[in-house]
Formats: C-alpha cells, structure tokens, sequence
C-alpha cells in the first residue's frame, strides 16, 4: 500500500476523534504531488461540531464543494470532538483547514498554531460578523439596571468556557469593579454564579425569578426565544452589551504556503457564500453554512480578534492558556 493510500485510509478512521489528527499522516500539506491549481492533491478541512449539532458534514458540503471545484483537490472532512485536537493537528501538519469560534482561534495561536484567517462568517448578507454578549434581567426588576447593580445578586452565567456567556461577562464585570478578578473565588465573593449551561436557558431563568440577572448573546434574546415564544417582547431588558464579538472564522495552515493562502482567501471572501452557491449550481436554493446557519463568508484579519486577547488579559482565565 502506497504513502498516499495508507494516508486516505487513516483520515478515514480519524474522523470521530481528534486525537487521530496529530496521530495520524492525513493532511497532505506538503503531498508530493499537487493539483493544476497548486494545492496538494487532498485538503484537509476540520471542524468542531456545536453542542447539538446532528450532521455535522452536512452544513459543509457546499463549502467542500466550492473549494474542490477552485482547488481541484479533494477535501476530506474531519469531526472533530474537541478543539484541543484540530489545534494539535495543525501544528503537527496534519490539518489544513479549520473552523474555529473566536475563542478558540485565539487559544489555538497561543498554544502554537501558525496559521492565517481565511474569512469570517456572517449571518445575512451585508451583517457584519460577530455577535455581542447582552447582561439582562427582568424588565421590572428595578433593583438591576447596570453592570454594577449585579454585586450581590444570584447571577447566571452560561459556562465557564462560553466566550460571551462567561468570558466577555467576567471582563465586564471586572472593568465596572464589581468582582476583583476572573478566578472563581472572586466571582463567587461578589455575585453568586449560577452555570445554566446555555444561552437560552440563562435568559429562562432570569426570567422565572431563579437568576435576579445574567447573560447571553444578542440574538438569543432579542429574535430566536421571541420567535419561538419562549419570551414574550419586552419581558427581559438589556442592562449592557459587550463590545463587538468577532465571528467565527475559517483559517488555513500556513504550511501550505502565501501562494495557496492568498488563492484560498479569494475564494472564501469572494464566493463562499449562498447567492454565488445558487449562482454556480452548488445550492438549488438558499443555503446555509457550518452548523452556525451561516449566510456566508466575508474577509477577516488576525487583529479583529484582539478583543478576545484583551478579555484574556482582563480576565487572566485559565482556559487562555489552552
């Protein structure tokens, strides 16, 4: 069996584990062989599923589809269980591609990923990408109407390692002087934490009294629970919102070289995205990208990411350090 059939084989087997892409040779930066384009005959694509995602792959397909017809490789998509493992995969050369939330992008150049951003996506077109962390509360509790109000109070924090349901929220709350710092004794010495492990089930329980306040992400708030009746307009009002979140973004493997990159940018900024899908016949009607349900992809630089660096900084949070 060839160098290049054993490498086909083993992303194979590696693409419900992410330990498998640093264990396994399955990227083909550097394949001894490239296509007319000037890519390696295989791109490896990675990515992360979110919590409640069902066919990861799925939401990829058009995008799979774009970059196989500019590139003329074939991609191969990897599921990965965790970032800790596309992170590995990229610094041992075995990823060539990756989706990462904002966050985890950040963690993933701290712990040593050379790698460059390739584009963000957007919701609509001509939205900007990214997102903001809202701190809300009842709209007639009249006890909370800044950050400032929530020292003392039972407050609800998505998880730990959620960039706007905890991280940028910590920053805040340092910022107002509210908790001294991001550890966990201090944010239990000034609020009383309360970890709903959700976006929307943190506005749910500012809302049935068992959180006096808390946070989530705008859109949670201000569209999907109105539309789907779980808050009725008004019910919760917004006491602050984070600066703007950079969005989540597609990143290439700077082993693959400025040539390929500069090539690949252009196709994502340029034609990653659903009016050029229906345009070129990927897509028969409007389609969405990632399990994100993304309208597309819009350029992005490394320095739109310093927000996340400034939160680390602020918060001295441990997950910053991978």
């Amino acid at each position: 069996m060839s160098t290049r059939t054993l490498r086909r084989a083993s992303i194979a087997a590696a693409l419900l584990s992410a330990a498998a892409l640093v264990a396994t040779g399955c990227s083909s930066s550097g394949a001894e062989t490239t296509t007319e384009q000037g890519f390696p005959k295989t791109l490896t694509l990675a990515a992360i599923p979110a919590e409640n995602s069902t066919d990861l792959k799925s939401s990829y397909d058009p995008v799979i589809e774009r970059l196989e017809r500019e590139t003329g490789a074939k991609v191969e998509f990897v599921q990965a269980s965790d970032y800790a493992g596309v992170v590995e995969g990229l610094i041992a050369g075995n990823v060539d591609l990756a989706f990462f939330g904002p966050f985890a992008y950040v963690v993933a150049g701290i712990n040593g990923a050379q790698m460059t951003p390739l584009g963000a996506v957007v919701k609509n077109e001509g939205t900007p990408p990214g997102y903001q962390s809202y701190a809300i509360t009842r709209s007639d509790n009249k006890s909370v109407n800044s950050l400032t109000d929530y020292a003392g109070k039972k407050v609800c924090f998505v998880d730990p390692s959620s960039t706007s349901g905890f991280l940028y929220p910590t920053a805040g709350l340092i910022e107002e002087g509210v908790i001294a710092s991001g550890s966990e004794a201090d944010i239990s010495a000034a609020v009383t934490p309360i970890y709903a492990g959700g976006h929307d089930a943190s506005a749910l329980a500012v809302k049935s009294g068992d959180c006096d306040a808390g946070f989530a992400f705008d859109t949670m708030v201000d569209k999907t629970m109105i539309d789907n009746g779980e808050l009725k307009p008004g019910e919760l009002k917004t006491v602050w919102k984070s600066e703007m979140i950079a969005g989540s973004l597609f990143a290439a493997n700077d082993e693959l070289g400025a040539d390929a990159i500069a090539k690949l940018k252009a196709v994502f900024s340029e034609g990653m995205n659903a009016k050029a899908f229906q345009a070129d016949g990927i897509c028969s009607d409007e389609c969405r990208i990632t399990d994100e349900r993304a309208w597309g992809v819009v350029p992005a630089q490394d320095s739109d990411y310093d927000g996340v660096r400034h939160v680390c900084e602020v918060t001295g949070s441990q997950k910053c350090q991978g």
